[in-house]
């Protein structure tokens, strides 16, 4: 979907339509979850800082989330998606790999047709990539966006993955990016000349994938299966916490959250996480795992505050804290939403 949260605003709220638009909190500790286009255009990207998203785009209008509403337009695209095929896997609200491989009709014609149903039933905009493998579909989806698809044939993958720019493989970030470029790789052309042991020395066991993909190679299949592997929610902080009592009430208010999907779900865990960042924005991930689920939420709280006092002595202040439930008692089949908190 482009510009999912975004777009969903803009429709539902006609004022808003035409101007730069970030879901998410507005605060100094604030993170854009979702930009509209005329806003992108000002450099404002999902995952950035609120106040640095407002020094781009000193008109951004910020709008808080809706959750129910994202829900409800993602099953309703998920709905169109299942008439054309059973194998649907889902990686979030806004995005999903289908498996059309069996249609006698060609990809780009059923995209094209899925993306005018996504319109006419919910006024949003969606783009597509079809090509033979996960890589180079989600590859290709974000080439012509919004509201547009791309196709990579066979024929055309090893061409089109020798002009790619390292940045625009799927699975290497900016990071991996400035290293590749540092080493003088800077298409998928110049990876190609590497071999895959050569890749394993420089990057570790990713080096494999890196080899694979620039070989236009990707055997993962479309999972419609897909596991849940964790229910968890966090929440970003206005000011820094550093007292114990402040910080055992806002987990305990996590707790509430996790507890009450797991009891909705029916599906308790039997590891419990505590996340904490600090205001250098260093991350602490520190858990404790049982033989049974965790089923009460005063366990889930008494094991979270001891999570908590155990490492007091690691950070000085919490810019952030989270708790997420894991080793579920079953299989969830689905798309899980990590909640994300800003206040």
């Amino acid at each position: 979907m482009d510009a999912f949260y975004a777009s969903i605003e803009q429709r539902d709220h006609p004022e808003l339509r035409g101007k730069p638009i970030a879901v998410g909190g507005s605060s100094r500790r604030g993170v854009v979850a979702s930009a509209s286009y005329e806003a992108r255009r000002f450099g404002v990207r999902s995952a950035m800082p609120s106040i640095t998203a407002m020094r781009r785009c000193p008109e951004l209008i910020f709008v808080k989330w809706n959750f129910e509403r994202y829900r409800e337009a993602s099953q309703q695209i998920r709905a169109i998606f299942l008439e054309y095929t059973d194998l649907v896997e889902p990686l979030s609200l806004d995005e999903a790999y289908l498996d059309i491989s069996d249609h006698e009709r060609s990809g780009a014609a059923i995209a094209l047709e899925i993306r005018q149903r996504i319109q006419e039933t919910t006024q949003l905009t969606a783009s597509a990539g079809i090509s033979f493998n996960k890589f180079l579909a989600k590859t290709a989806s974000d080439i012509n966006k919004p509201n547009g698809q791309k196709e990579i044939t066979r024929a055309e993958a090893p061409a089109f993955i020798d002009a790619l720019p390292i940045e625009k493989f799927h699975g290497i970030g900016k990071v991996t990016a400035k290293k590749m470029h540092n080493m003088g790789l800077r298409t998928g052309a110049d990876l190609k000349k590497w071999t895959e042991i050569q890749m394993v020395q420089r990057f570790g066991k990713v080096g494999r994938h890196y080899y694979r993909i620039v070989h236009a190679q990707d055997q993962r299949p479309v999972n419609p299966n897909r596991i849940r592997k964790s229910i968890g929610a966090e929440r970003t902080h206005k000011t820094d916490l550093t007292d114990l009592a402040e910080m055992k009430e806002k987990l305990d208010y996590l707790a509430h959250i996790i507890h009450k999907t797991m009891t909705e779900k029916d599906n308790f865990g039997r590891t419990l996480t505590l996340k904490i960042k600090t205001p250098e924005f260093k991350i602490l991930t520190r858990s404790r795992s049982f033989s049974h689920e965790i089923r009460e939420l005063e366990q889930l709280k008494k094991v979270a505050h001891e999570l908590l006092i155990a490492h007091r002595d690691e950070f000085v202040a919490a810019r952030l804290l989270g708790l997420s439930v894991s080793n579920l008692e079953r299989e969830q089949i689905g798309v899980g939403v990590q909640l994300s908190f800003d206040f």
